[in-house]
C-alpha cells in the first residue's frame, strides 16, 4: 500500500507551533470561526476519528466550527498541554482535557443529551500543514473511556 505524500510546509517549526497557537486561540479564547478558518488551506480536513465528526473543505467546516464544535463546549473546560512534537510540516500536541458534560456535544458525543457527568480525558491531535497554513488535523482519544464517564458504558 503506497502511502500518502505528508503536505508540505514552508514555515520553521517555530513558525508552525505560532500557527498552531492562532488556530486554537480562535477556537477557545476568541471562539472566533472566520479566525480559526484564516489559519487553514481552502481544502482543510478535520476528523476527530473516534467518532468520524468533523469536515472537509472551509464550507464545510465553517458549518462544523459554527454549529457544532465551537459552541458546545463547556465553560468550565480546563486544557493542559502535556507533550508536543514538531517536524518538518507537521505537529503533534497531545492535551488533557477536563469538562463537565452540561449541554450538546454534537462532534464529541453525537445524539448525546447532557449527563452533567464530569469527564477527563487524554487527546491526541496530528497536524499537517501545507505552505503557511494548516491542511489536516486528526484528533483521538479513548472514547470507551468517555463514555463510561458519562455513564453510557458498563465498567
Amino acid at each position: 500500500m503506497k502511502r500518502p505524500e505528508a503536505p508540505t510546509a514552508t514555515l520553521s517549526r517555530q513558525e508552525l507551533e505560532r500557527l498552531w497557537e492562532e488556530h486554537l486561540k480562535g477556537e477557545f479564547e476568541t471562539k472566533d470561526v472566520e479566525a480559526t478558518l484564516a489559519t487553514m488551506v481552502d481544502d482543510a480536513h478535520v476528523n476527530h476519528m473516534p467518532v468520524n465528526t468533523g469536515g472537509r473543505g472551509k464550507d464545510a467546516l465553517r458549518a462544523f466550527y459554527r454549529d457544532d464544535f465551537i459552541p458546545a463546549w463547556p465553560d468550565d473546560l480546563q486544557m493542559t498541554p502535556v507533550n508536543r512534537v514538531v517536524g518538518d510540516g507537521q505537529l503533534v500536541d497531545e492535551l488533557r482535557l477536563a469538562f463537565t458534560h452540561d449541554r450538546p456535544m454534537p462532534w464529541f458525543l453525537p445524539n448525546v443529551p447532557p449527563t452533567w457527568k464530569k469527564v477527563e480525558l487524554d487527546v491526541v491531535v496530528v497536524v499537517q500543514f501545507r505552505g503557511d497554513k494548516l491542511a489536516t488535523e486528526r484528533i483521538y482519544w479513548d472514547h470507551a473511556a468517555v463514555l463510561r464517564q458519562v455513564g453510557l458504558l458498563k465498567r
